[in-house]
């Protein structure tokens, strides 16, 4: 009898546990599924290009083709900066600046949420970080070093042109050089020079006096520390700096404090002055002409007011999710224009919902609303289902500006697809037709190279061939390049058969002006739309606290011929204490703890054309310690004999950098 009972009892807990395990596996099959739609959500980070002086060169990833580069074009990963003999160009991404000078090149290696990994071939560059998120990875590669950005502050980067000199210099904060076997700390006040690529040797210093490059750097930054704008937008939306410059701040009843344009004309509409390019991973992106013409086209919303279209931003304590345009796209390819079909679109107004046109999970197009406008998140799920139906148009959802008069912008597909200006090329439509005309759900349009290059003329410079071939050494195996316009498949967008052409009445818009073309280079097209995924939670306040340091990866060099196919595993950020005061060798008991723990995450080989892992970091012997220490109280008696910072510097900036100083 015991022994049947015992059975029994093994029976019931066999049965339990297989019930429990059914029970988990939805669970778990759910919690997959969400994380797979996360990686494949679009990121909500670019680059931009707002200031160039000189000859600026630009290659979209994956292009063999360079054009001259035209400021306002979202970059990503993958695309390519050349500054030639004289040149200056500026770049941003959220509250970072990254300043190039003459010469110099400048790949994004890798760019999302948390990772900002660039190839500095050759040139000099100068970095502002403003903001530092636990987790974040900020780094910079060249051809003998990877130098990790560790705290905000201010820092250059030059690299010779024989690829074999890296100087590293750090006005404020705080950064891990990894290179050669071995790893070093450069913090505030240091400028340290590492020569040979197998093997390091390096020198430190003081600071030196400022140059033409720093002195424009500076001022920059002083321009953008006392930008108005940051009271009413986050600081982290790329593009609010120029804003002060172009127009004015005001309240608008109804809508709160808005930013109005200056110098436009009285019939100026937005998404007009410019053009479209495509641009992987979104697809259909707006460039604007304006110099100011970012921010108020990737975030926000755009409302008509007073007989003038004002630009209402989104929240101000989020950080932003930037949208390739956010325009609802009407007709369905129905107008006649220029004697083919045409594509019409609008801006949204506060409050309306933007569903993407390209692939993203539920949970992004939730936080691609809730930070760029006040919307309700049921809403945002309500729009979100009727987009996704089995319906073409969306017919029971009112848009307030496509019934503003010459809110409503049509252009023949031609225009659209070659990424020719908009304002040149402007279609004659019936107001009111064109206001009844249903919402796409997508773009009526299919992109061609001329959409991935744009319009911009052939570059006349370009990089050496020896420093578009150079490799850089790095902590992280950057994005696997992207393939050719030709060879990718435009399996993103969502197609509509556009249908017969009808002739409309030859009624043109308000007097237009002509717009100044713009090149844009665009991009090829992505999957279809993945399965709806419940809804994330709100977006995390801007201010984060600073990320741990990044370990090296310890993996041998691959050679580059190998193609980078497998997918990138997750990286590691690995908490390390080191002295903030001195430049040394990081590779203590500690240290190689955790970096040896990291082994079976670290040790996947990876290989690509443009980047190497860096080689392992080894012990130090007693001699490179002591030499070690020997530079270190060298640079410490001429920084006591030296007069405190050789580099003049606006007061209000001075007085912002000073908590990043360490005593």
């Amino acid at each position: 009898m015991p022994k049947t009972k015992t059975s029994r009892a093994q029976l019931f807990g066999i049965v339990l546990a297989g019930v429990l395990m059914m029970l988990q596996s939805p669970v778990i099959s759910l919690a997959q599924d969400q994380q797979e739609q996360d990686e494949q959500d679009p990121p909500s980070v670019v680059a931009r290009m707002n200031f160039a002086q000189g000859s600026v060169t630009f290659q979209p990833g994956g292009e063999g083709d360079w054009v001259d580069a035209v400021p306002n074009r979202p970059l990503t990963t993958g695309d390519n900066l050349w500054t030639d003999q004289g040149a200056r160009a500026e770049l941003h991404i959220g509250s970072t600046a990254v300043r190039l000078s003459s010469q110099t090149s400048v790949t994004l290696l890798d760019l999302d949420d948390r990772t900002t990994q660039l190839r500095l071939s050759e040139g000099s560059i100068i970095v502002r970080l403003r903001h530092l998120d636990d987790g974040d990875l900020v780094e910079v590669d060249t051809p003998n070093l990877a130098f990790n950005l560790q705290r905000t502050g201010e820092y250059r980067i030059d690299v010779d042109s024989n690829g074999d000199v890296t100087n590293v210099g750090v006005w404020s904060g705080r950064g891990e050089v990894t290179g050669g076997g071995y790893s070093y700390t450069v913090v505030a006040g240091q400028s340290a020079r590492f020569s040979g690529t197998d093997q390091l040797n390096y020198d430190i210093a003081q600071m030196p006096r400022s140059d033409d490059f720093d002195n424009w750097a500076f001022e920059r930054d002083h321009r953008e520390d006392g930008a108005e704008s940051a009271n009413y937008v986050s600081p982290e939306m790329t593009g609010y700096e120029d804003l002060d410059d172009y127009g004015h701040w005001q309240y608008v009843a109804g809508y709160g404090t808005v930013w109005v344009p200056t110098g436009v004309a009285s019939d100026w509409a937005p998404y007009r002055n410019g053009h479209w390019a495509y641009i992987d991973p979104w697809g259909w992106t707006w460039v604007e002409d304006e110099p100011w013409g970012f921010a108020p086209f990737h975030y926000g919303r755009w409302a008509y007011a007073g007989n003038r279209w004002c630009w209402v931003p989104g929240p101000v304590a989020v950080r932003p999710v930037y949208a390739p345009a956010l325009v609802a796209f009407v007709g369905g390819g129905g107008f006649a224009v220029g004697g083919g079909a045409g594509v019409a679109w609008f801006p949204l107004a506060p409050g309306e919902v933007y569903v993407p046109y390209y692939r993203g999970s539920r949970g992004y197009v939730e936080r691609l609303n809730v930070t760029n406008t006040v919307v309700n998140v049921t809403r945002v799920t309500n729009v979100y289902n009727v987009y996704n139906s089995n319906q073409r148009n969306v017919t029971n959802i009112t848009y307030v500006n496509q019934r503003v008069n010459n809110g409503v912008t049509v252009v023949s597909r031609d225009t659209f697809v070659n990424a020719r200006p908009v304002g040149r090329n402007l279609g004659h439509v019936d107001a009111r037709q064109i206001a009844e005309a249903p919402v796409e759900r997508g773009v009526p349009a299919q992109p061609v190279r001329a959409s991935v290059l744009g319009a911009g003329a052939p570059a006349r410079v370009r990089p050496p061939q020896a420093v578009i071939n150079r490799q850089v050494v790095a902590t992280q195996r950057p994005a696997p390049l992207k393939q050719p316009f030709e060879q990718r498949q435009a399996t993103n967008i969502r197609t509509v058969q556009p249908a017969q052409p009808q002739p409309l009445n030859n009624q043109p818009l308000n007097n237009q002006g002509v717009a100044r073309p713009v090149a844009r280079p665009q991009e090829p097209a992505r999957p279809a739309e993945t399965p709806e995924a419940p809804l994330s939670g709100m977006p995390r306040p801007e201010a984060r606290p600073q990320r741990p340091i990044v370990a090296p990866r310890v993996t041998e060099p691959i050679p580059p011929e190998a193609p980078a196919a497998v997918p990138r595993p997750p990286q590691g950020r690995d908490n390390q204490s080191t002295d903030n005061r001195q430049l040394r060798n990081n590779n203590d008991d500690r240290g190689n703890e955790n970096r040896n723990s990291q082994n079976g995450r670290f040790s996947q080989g990876w290989s690509h054309p443009q980047a190497k892992p860096v080689p392992p970091v080894q012990e130090r012997n007693a001699a490179q310690s002591r030499d070690d220490e020997n530079k270190f109280r060298n640079w410490q008696q001429q920084r006591q004999q030296a007069a405190p910072p050789q580099r003049e510097r606006p007061r209000q900036q001075e007085d912002r950098s000073k908590p990043q100083k360490q005593n």
